[in-house]
C-alpha cells in the first residue's frame, strides 16, 4: 500500500510479525469464547435449574394430578375440539386423557358431533365414554343406536343404564318407547310402565315428562283417570320466564316464546329477553346440537336470532 507521495508501508510478514499476531489473536478469541459458553451452560443447565427432573417439569408431575386436571377439562369442554387438542399434545396426554376417570366426567359438549361429521372414530370415542360409566354418553349413544342405527335392543339397554342413574331424559325416552311400542311390535306397548317412567322423570324435573303425565291422568291413558290431578300437572308443566328477575308462569300452553338459537330458555316478553341476554344468557347461548338438522336462521352479530338481535323464536 502506498501513500500519496508513493512511499510504501512496510508489510508485517516481512519482519515475521503478521503470522504470530494472527495466531495469538485466534487463540485468545477461542479461549474467551469457550469460557463464555461454559458460563452460559452452567447458568442454563437443566440440572442446576430444575434439579433431577431435567428441563421438562411436566415429567415430574404424578399421574393422579394430571388425571384430575384432565377430568376437569373434559367436564368443562365447550366443544369436541377442546378435548381433541389435548389428545394430540403429546403421547402422555393421549394416554391419560383416555383414562376411564377422565372419560366418565366428559360433558355432553365434549362428544357433541353433528350427524354430517359422524365417523367410526367418533362412535368409538362415544363408546369409550359410555363404557367408562358416563351417563350422558350412555344416553346419547343409546339414542343414536336406537333411532339412527336401528339397533333397538342395544340402544334401549344403554338408555336403561343411564336411567338407573336417575337421568331424566333417558327415563322420558324410555317412557315414550313404552307408550309407542317402538322396541318391537305395537302389541309390545306397556302403558303402565310408560306412566311409571314418566312419573319418575317428572319427579326429577323433566318438563315434557310432567306434561305427558298430566295428559295421561287427564285422559286415563295407562292409569286411572283423574282429571283434576292431570290438570294440576299440566299447569305445573307450563313454562316459566327464564329471566331470573321475573319467573312468571304461562297462563296457557305455548304462550311464551323460546330462544330460536339454543331453544333452552323461554321469555314472557322481549324486555325480559333483552335483560336476561345482557346479564346471563349471552355467555351461555349456543346452537343446540341435533342429529336431525332442521332448517332455521342462526344468530346474528348482536347475538340475537331471526336477524333482529332479540333471540326470540317460535314457541
Amino acid at each position: 500500500m502506498r501513500t500519496r507521495r508513493g512511499v510504501c508501508y512496510p508489510r508485517m510478514e516481512v519482519c515475521g510479525v503478521e503470522k504470530r499476531v494472527v495466531k495469538r489473536a485466534k487463540r485468545d478469541f477461542s479461549a474467551t469464547a469457550d469460557e463464555s459458553l461454559a458460563g452460559k451452560r452452567q447458568r442454563l443447565s437443566p440440572e442446576s435449574e430444575y434439579g433431577n427432573h431435567g428441563g421438562d417439569m411436566f415429567d415430574g408431575l404424578p399421574d393422579d394430578l394430571v388425571l384430575s386436571i384432565l377430568a376437569k377439562l373434559s367436564s368443562s369442554a365447550s366443544s369436541p375440539s377442546d378435548f381433541i387438542n389435548v389428545l394430540i399434545t403429546c403421547k402422555r396426554f393421549n394416554g391419560l386423557a383416555l383414562n376411564p376417570q377422565v372419560l366418565a366426567k366428559a360433558s355432553q359438549k365434549t362428544f357433541a358431533i353433528k350427524a354430517k361429521n359422524w365417523s367410526d372414530s367418533g362412535h368409538r370415542f362415544l363408546k369409550l365414554c359410555a363404557d367408562a360409566g358416563n351417563v350422558e354418553a350412555c344416553y346419547t349413544l343409546g339414542m343414536i343406536r336406537f333411532y339412527c342405527l336401528q339397533n333397538r335392543g342395544n340402544g334401549a339397554s344403554l338408555m336403561a343404564k343411564a336411567a338407573i342413574s336417575s337421568h331424566a331424559p333417558s327415563l322420558y325416552s324410555l317412557a315414550v318407547i313404552q307408550f309407542n311400542g317402538s322396541g318391537g311390535s305395537k302389541s309390545d306397548k306397556d302403558l303402565r310402565a310408560g306412566v311409571a317412567l314418566c312419573a319418575r322423570a317428572a319427579f326429577l324435573g323433566h318438563i315434557d315428562a310432567l306434561r305427558e303425565l298430566g295428559h295421561c291422568l287427564q285422559d286415563g291413558y295407562g292409569v286411572r283417570q283423574n282429571i283434576a290431578e292431570g290438570r294440576r300437572f299440566l299447569v305445573q308443566g307450563l313454562r316459566l320466564c327464564s329471566h331470573f328477575g321475573c319467573g312468571r308462569p304461562e297462563t296457557r300452553k305455548h304462550e311464551f316464546r323460546r330462544c330460536s338459537v339454543c331453544g333452552t330458555v323461554n321469555y314472557c316478553s322481549r324486555a325480559c329477553q333483552a335483560l336476561d341476554w345482557k346479564l346471563r344468557h349471552k355467555a351461555e347461548c349456543a346452537p343446540a346440537e341435533r342429529w336431525v338438522e332442521e332448517d332455521g336462521e342462526g344468530m346474528d352479530v348482536d347475538g340475537g336470532a331471526d336477524g333482529n338481535g332479540d333471540g326470540m323464536g317460535d314457541s
